[in-house]
């Protein structure tokens, strides 16, 4: 038996049994070597079994796993402190939960709550979860279409055309919702001046702008906050994925005075803000600063996307390279499950964004000599689909 006998077919399988990681690498159940570049969808952020993360979880065991946020604990504070310290302007207030959908259904309750109107606006390509509440705002059919009816009164505008967005505004708008990178859409880059055009429009229409940043935050783009790049700060933003080394956690940042629209029991969170995931997540916050992974993430970021450029230039096949940091997007002139497969065998994990478009999510401990492997692979990945796409037209 498999653990497909008790999930179903909920989930993309790939033919790989992972037994244990360190840092960019993980080795299956028969000992062969692997370089991560899905990154657990980007979750493990500071590496596998960080050391930072492993130690403060072994201390916490030894002290307490679960208090509910009823009650006061100060790894929970310390944590808090830590992350406020690096927030953007104005955002110094926290709820805590466990998932990046977590996340997004806190902020879409925060905005309606505060702004006393009902309206959402999200971008097309736009990804935000699959709970009820996430999935409204999330783009694609395929997702939302068994679900109907979902959450009422949410809308969708083309990312990047602000005079687009500015016509779906209305007087019932309560948020703007978007990925400064989106991840899942395919590693799309804000247009420049976009985000800054936003902020604007926001701010003249009394309209709350949420930055989703759980795949492209936390340093991942060679800045701590994506939306670093274009210099412009949401009055939301909703955090998760690596925020705490690989243990479940989410975080949404607000405004002080949107928290306080709040009434005490119209949100919560049974497991959010346990001190376990605090300690990991004080040591991936550590991790990112004090270690150097942020820079990291620029300068190998640089250097892996100018060696895809090579490549791009190299194989016709290739469409486009997209992405900041370690956060980067490779699209194909046709589907990538064969060039996944492929690299299992040797030896590098990849992810998809799409049918179409190779996405990279490694550990921001990437190294430049794991990027000359990677490249290598890709390399003869891209020589073998030349060649079996040739075969496949002489056959036609």
């Amino acid at each position: 038996m498999t653990e497909d006998d008790f999930l179903g077919s909920l989930y993309q399988r790939f033919p790989v049994t992972v037994e244990r990681g360190l840092g960019t690498r993980v080795w299956d159940i028969n000992g062969k070597e692997y370089i991560d570049c899905m990154g657990g969808y980007g979750v493990a952020l500071v590496g596998h079994r960080n050391p930072r993360v492993v130690d403060a979880i072994k201390a916490q065991l030894d002290k307490i796993i679960t208090v509910h946020s009823s009650l006061y604990n100060k790894t929970r504070e310390e944590f808090l402190e830590n992350l406020i310290r690096l927030a953007p302007k104005k955002l110094s207030q926290v709820h805590l939960g466990n998932s990046g959908t977590e996340a997004v259904e806190a902020a879409i309750k925060f905005a309606r709550k505060f702004t006393g109107k009902s309206g959402m606006i999200a971008m097309n390509g736009s990804y935000h979860g699959k709970s009820m509440g996430a999935l409204s705002i999330t783009f694609n059919p395929k997702y939302r279409k068994a679900f109907m009816p979902l959450v009422e009164k949410a809308t969708f505008s083309p990312f990047g055309d602000i005079e687009a967005l500015r016509a779906k505004i209305d007087k019932d708008t309560s948020f703007i919702i978007m990925e400064p990178i989106q991840g899942e859409g395919g590693i799309h880059p804000a247009p420049e001046g976009f985000l800054q055009e936003v902020r604007k429009l926001c701010d003249e229409n009394g309209i709350l702008l949420i930055f989703d940043e759980i795949q492209a935050g936390l340093g991942r783009t060679g800045k701590m906050w994506a939306c670093d790049h274009w210099n412009t700060a949401p009055d939301i933003m909703c955090l998760a994925k690596g925020i705490a080394g690989g243990v479940p956690m989410s975080a949404t940042l607000v405004r002080p005075d949107i928290l306080a629209a709040m009434s005490k029991g119209e949100h919560s969170s049974t497991f959010g803000g346990n001190p376990l995931s605090c300690a990991a997540g004080i040591a991936t916050l550590k991790a990112l600063t004090e270690d150097g992974l942020v820079d990291n993430a620029a300068k190998v970021g640089k250097i892996f996307r100018d060696g895809l450029e090579k490549l791009k230039n190299k194989h016709s096949i290739i469409r486009e390279i997209r992405g900041m940091g370690l956060m980067i997007g490779i699209e194909m002139k046709f589907e990538v499950k064969d060039i996944l497969m492929d690299g299992i065998s040797e030896g590098v994990l990849l992810l998809y964004s799409g049918r179409n478009i190779i996405r990279l999510l490694p550990p921001l401990v990437l190294s430049e000599q794991d990027i000359t492997k990677v490249l290598e692979v890709l390399d003869r990945l891209m020589v073998r689909e030349t060649e079996r796409r040739k075969n496949v037209q002489g056959q036609d």
